[in-house]
C-alpha cells in the first residue's frame, strides 16, 4: 500500500502543476512583469514550497526516530537541487528533441540565467563548505547560513529590478491559454487568479506530505537508508511540479519561463534550504551527501559554461542526465 500511496501522491502534484502553472501565468501578464520574474520567482519559489515543507516537517514533527527525521530533512533539502540541476534540465531537453533535433537551440533569456547560475553556485558551494565545519563551532555554521540567506535576498533585488527592462525589451509574461477556474464562469481576476495559485499550492503541499508518511516504510522494504531513499526518491515527488511546468513552457516555445522555472528554484533551495539544514540537522561530509553536491555543482558549472560560450543546444543537456545516471550507479553499487 505504501507505493500506491507515493503513486498517488505523484498524479495529485502533477494536477497541482497545472493548476499552478496556469494561475501562475495570468498572474504575470496581469502584473506586467518579466518572464524571468514570473519563471525564477514566483514560479520557482511557488513549487519549492514541497520541497520546503518536506525537510521542515521532517525535522520539527516527522517520526519518533529523530535520527531517521535528520536523514529525511538532509536528503530532501540536497536531492532537489541535484534532480532539478541534472535530471530536470535533461527531461526538459528530451521533450523538445524532436521538434528541434539534437543540435535545435535553446533561447533562453540570457542576463537572467547566468544571474541564477552564479548565485547558485556561490551560494552550494558554501553548502559544501559547511560539511567540514566541526559541530563545536556553531557561530561558523550559523554565520554561513546567515550569508546564504542574504545571499538569496540580494538575488530577489537584483532579478526584480531587471524586469521593466526586460519587459521593453519583449520578455513580457504572456498567459497561453484561459484560466481554468475562469472556464467555470468565474471572471478574471486578481482575486480569482490567487485563489487558483492557493488552490494549486494546497495541492501541491498535500502531495509532499503524503509522501513523507510513506518514506521510513519504503526505505526499510527497499532495504535503503532514509537519507539515501530521500535524495532519490522525496525529489521525484517534490520536484515533479518544476519538470513539469518546464517542459509544458519550453514546448510552448517560453523558453526563458522554463529554465527561470528551474535555475530560480536552484537558487531558493541552493541558498534557503541547505541553511536551515546547517542549522537543524548534523550536516555531515556522508559519502552520499559529498557525491551528490559535488553532481549538483558540476551540473550548474557546465550549464554556466554553455552560456558563457555562447549558447545551448539540446544535446548539450543531455550531458546533465548522463550526470544524474552516474550519480545513481556511483551510490547504489
Amino acid at each position: 500500500m505504501v507505493f500506491v500511496q507515493l503513486f498517488v501522491m505523484l498524479i495529485v502534484i502533477l494536477i497541482a502543476a497545472e493548476v499552478f502553472t496556469n494561475a501562475l501565468e495570468h498572474l504575470g501578464e496581469k502584473l506586467k512583469i518579466s518572464e524571468g520574474v514570473t519563471g525564477s520567482l514566483f514560479a520557482a519559489v511557488g513549487t519549492a514550497l514541497p520541497e520546503t515543507m518536506v525537510p521542515l516537517l521532517a525535522l520539527l514533527a516527522g517520526t519518533d526516530n529523530t535520527a531517521t527525521n535528520e536523514e529525511i530533512g538532509v536528503g530532501a533539502i540536497l536531492g532537489a537541487p541535484l534532480m532539478l540541476a541534472t535530471l530536470s534540465i535533461s527531461l526538459m531537453a528530451i521533450s523538445v528533441w524532436k521538434r528541434r533535433g539534437i543540435q535545435g537551440h535553446l533561447r533562453p533569456e540570457r542576463t537572467g540565467l547566468v544571474r541564477d547560475l552564479n548565485f547558485f553556485i556561490i551560494a552550494f558551494g558554501f553548502a559544501a563548505i559547511a560539511l567540514y565545519v566541526p559541530h563545536d563551532q556553531p557561530i561558523i555554521r550559523y554565520a554561513i547560513s546567515a550569508c546564504m540567506v542574504m545571499t538569496y535576498f540580494i538575488y530577489v533585488m537584483m532579478t526584480i529590478r531587471a524586469s521593466k527592462a526586460l519587459v521593453e525589451d519583449g520578455h513580457a509574461t504572456e498567459a497561453g491559454s484561459d484560466m481554468f477556474l475562469c472556464r467555470v464562469g468565474l471572471p478574471n481576476n486578481m482575486i480569482v487568479i490567487v485563489v487558483q495559485l492557493i488552490l494549486g499550492i494546497a495541492l501541491l503541499i498535500a502531495g509532499a506530505k503524503g509522501f513523507i508518511n510513506g518514506v521510513e516504510t519504503a526505505a526499510e522494504i527497499i532495504g535503503i537508508s532514509a537519507l539515501l531513499l530521500s535524495l532519490l526518491i522525496i525529489p521525484v515527488a517534490t520536484e515533479l511540479p518544476e519538470k513539469v511546468n518546464s517542459i509544458l513552457w519550453i514546448r510552448k516555445g517560453k523558453d526563458t519561463l522554463a529554465f527561470g522555472n528551474i535555475t530560480g528554484a536552484m537558487v531558493f533551495q541552493g541558498t534557503l534550504l541547505p541553511a536551515i539544514g546547517i542549522m537543524l540537522t548534523p550536516w555531515q561530509a556522508r559519502s552520499e551527501v559529498v557525491l551528490g553536491i559535488v553532481m549538483t555543482l558540476l551540473a550548474a558549472i557546465w550549464l554556466r559554461y554553455l552560456m558563457a560560450k555562447g549558447g545551448i543546444k539540446v544535446w548539450h543537456l543531455l550531458v546533465n542526465g548522463v550526470m544524474y545516471v552516474t550519480y545513481l550507479v556511483l551510490v547504489l553499487r
